[in-house]
């Protein structure tokens, strides 16, 4: 894929994987959009890469529809919104708090997915490229910069790839498969 001129949103974009993403696609000639919690630094990045900063909270529709619009006419998104939470299962005093865990399925997994669906939606309305293809957005691994494990930079959790599965084809795929002769298999 051409980087070159495209607008690019990379969710999670101020720190950790979501920055690398940012800074390599901005090296790369995308136009790139950062979305994030983080002011400081989010602002910073952008001034540093010439890219636009938007403030966004992924579990927000209207925060991530925002930074979707604000990228303009967009070809990647990237999501590496995410958080990271440890503690016992049963600690001395009882269970563990059920609110810290609640808050990272919802920042980690339904923040991943919000920004792929707005995402993927703004995609599909736009124009395809000069191969006819429009691009889905890709997912990074939320709170591996936290984790500090190299494997799970490597893989997004098993939430988030599930909750991909149905969103993995490309926008165009059906189309493709027609003009080959394949049906889809849930076609009847």
């Amino acid at each position: 894929m051409r980087l070159y001129g495209i607008g690019a949103l990379v969710a999670g974009g101020a720190s950790g994987l979501g920055e690398a993403t940012a800074r390599a696609l901005a090296a790369r000639g995308a136009r790139v959009t950062i979305a994030d919690l983080n002011d400081e630094r989010g602002e910073a990045l952008a001034a540093e890469l010439g890219a636009t900063f938007v403030k966004t909270d992924v579990t927000g529709e209207g925060q991530v529809q925002a930074a979707v619009e604000a990228a303009g006419e967009l070809r990647l998104a990237v999501s590496c919104a995410g958080i990271g939470w440890a503690e016992r299962t049963v600690k001395r005093d009882g269970p563990a708090a059920l609110e810290p865990f609640e808050t990272v399925v919802r920042v980690n997994l339904i923040g991943t997915f919000n920004v792929l669906r707005l995402a993927a939606a703004a995609m599909a309305e736009g124009e395809p490229d000069e191969g006819g293809e429009r691009r889905p957005p890709r997912r990074g691994a939320p709170g591996a910069r936290r984790a500090g494990a190299a494997s799970a930079a490597a893989r997004p959790p098993g939430g988030v790839r599930r909750a991909g599965l149905p969103h993995r084809r490309e926008p165009d795929a059906e189309r493709r498969d027609d003009q080959a002769g394949r049906r889809p298999q849930n076609a009847s």
